[in-house]
């Protein structure tokens, strides 16, 4: 390589053959606006589906982390979510009074929520007189049917040992009477469990009273939370919800109160014992679909096997699959219409994923919680299942300090001195940006 005098190289010598440097400089250079790129190099199937993935993480992460905050604070938000199947079962009864009896609001509440209770003690104390009176009745059929069984096992097809059998319930009955202090540190769990369960209810009806008398000061409190542009969206959201939860209830309440009543009344028909603490066990288990009907029933078929036998069973088997023939294929499609629509596929694999995670609680409120987010999501994305409902219903939020300081400071450039335009700031604070002209 050679340079000239002012330290410029003019020529390159390669293996013997000298060139003009600007010549190799020239092709060494890429041409304007062709500069290399790493990306580039990369197959576009592959970009999409990195972009598409660490999107996916923080969505997972995001739902993680609201999973793990439910499950966290679940003592507290399980009774505000009970308050609020509560408050949409008892605002019709509240907006009676107030209409037609005029009732002041809070009077009203406070008859709906005493209401409430007087009816869950009621069925409880009908339940427990059932159980008490019933139970020795049971206890001696129940022993002669196990009785009954044995002699079964042993002289019909199976033709088994009575001698094990007898050898198999002494065994079982040496277990429990070993293990009398595992059952009894149980028995203090369950203690434990039912406080909570108590406390848990105080919780929910003490809500449920406020919810009823200062459920849309709550609401607009809530929502003004949000940033302006989202608040009447939310807001519209949030009332096709709540019709969709309203929906919901009462209609799983009056399916509930069919199947009792079927299942009920044929227990009583068979003349077996507890028919009434049956029928009230059916109307709980009944508000899970899938697993709390075949379980309900199932104990129903169970009862009458040991206390009427095998040829009773049946029929109470008959009765039960007639019961839930009509519930799935009349009372749910037809009563819940396009409020609660949710394919079966769905409210199988919701009620699976509910169990999963919170056991019983979690199956109790997959459906309503499904539902509810599937009628929210679908009006965000365009969707309205409840066009009659309209937007004419819109929140006022109280102005917040940036927004008196704008209506301040409009009041100032018109030469005013009788204080902020509020109304104004209440209309910049609910309407988005593009409405008001600002960038």
């Amino acid at each position: 390589m050679s340079a000239n005098g002012s330290g410029t190289t003019d020529e390159v010598t390669d293996g013997g053959v000298t060139v003009d440097a600007a010549v190799v400089d020239r092709h060494d250079r890429p041409a304007a606006g062709a500069e290399f790129r790493a990306a580039d190099s990369i197959p576009p199937v592959i970009q999409s589906a990195a972009a598409w993935t660490w999107r996916l993480l923080v969505v997972g992460l995001g739902v993680a982390a609201a999973i793990w905050l439910v499950k966290t604070f679940s003592p507290l938000l399980i009774p505000i979510a009970v308050a609020l199947l509560f408050t949409v079962l008892l605002a019709p009864l509240v907006k009676t009074l107030q209409v037609h009896l005029r009732f002041p609001r809070a009077l009203a509440a406070a008859v709906g929520v005493i209401g409430l209770i007087a009816v869950i003690f009621g069925l409880v104390f009908i339940a427990g007189r059932s159980i008490v009176t019933g139970f020795a009745n049971l206890s001696t059929q129940a022993s002669e049917g196990l009785n009954q069984a044995i002699d079964w096992l042993s002289t019909g097809p199976l033709e088994l040992d009575v001698q094990r059998l007898d050898e198999a319930i002494e065994t079982a009955t040496t277990t429990i009477e070993d293990n009398l202090g595992t059952i009894l540190a149980g028995a203090a769990s369950v203690t434990a469990t039912v406080t909570g369960v108590l406390t848990g209810t105080v919780i929910a009806l003490f809500c449920t009273f406020f919810f009823l008398l200062d459920g849309r000061a709550i609401w607009t409190w809530v929502v003004g939370l949000l940033p302006r542009q989202a608040r009447q969206q939310v807001h519209q959201a949030g009332r096709r919800g709540l019709v969709t939860l309203a929906a919901y209830t009462r209609t799983q309440i009056l399916v509930a109160a069919v199947d009792a009543t079927g299942i009920g009344v044929g227990a009583a028909i068979l003349g077996l014992p507890l028919a009434l603490p049956l029928g009230i066990l059916v109307f709980v288990g009944s508000f899970i679909p899938f697993v709390g009907a075949l379980v309900t029933g199932a104990m129903a078929v169970l009862v009458a096997l040991v206390v009427k036998g095998w040829v009773t069973a049946v029929i109470m088997l008959v009765i039960v699959l007639a019961v839930q023939q009509i519930e799935g294929n009349v009372l749910q499609p037809f009563l819940m219409g396009h409020a609660v629509a949710l394919h079966p596929v769905a409210v199988l694999l919701v009620v699976t994923g509910g169990t999963m995670y919170a056991g019983i609680v979690g199956a109790l409120f997959a459906v309503p919680v499904a539902a509810v987010l599937n009628t929210v999501l679908l009006f965000f994305h365009g969707h309205d299942k409840f066009p009659d409902l309209g937007i004419d219903d819109r929140l006022t939020v109280r102005p917040t300090a940036e927004a008196e300081l704008r209506a301040r400071a409009r009041a100032l450039r018109r030469g005013t001195d009788d204080g902020p335009d509020y109304s104004a700031a209440d209309e910049d604070d609910a309407a988005p940006a593009s409405h008001r002209g600002e960038a």
